[in-house]
């Protein structure tokens, strides 16, 4: 079995939720890419975006307002 990430998304109030998990490094950066540059993103209803490894180690993440985002990967 190959490694394993998920992305996570969080909303203004701080919840977070994911919207994949357990996914490859392809699918997790797809989902990345889709998440900011959707139209709850753009709106302010997703505040920040993270990928994590099974470490739960941020490998990607995007904030609202920040014209770049970080990456470790």
């Amino acid at each position: 079995m190959g490694e394993q990430f998920a992305v996570s998304l969080f909303s203004e109030d701080g919840k977070r939720r994911y919207a994949r998990r357990f996914v490859s490094a392809q699918a997790a950066i797809r989902a990345f890419e889709f998440y900011i540059r959707n139209f709850d993103a753009q709106n302010a209803r997703i505040v920040r975006v993270v990928v994590t490894d099974i470490h739960d180690c941020i490998l990607l993440e995007w904030k609202i307002g920040e014209s770049r985002y970080l990456s470790t990967w």
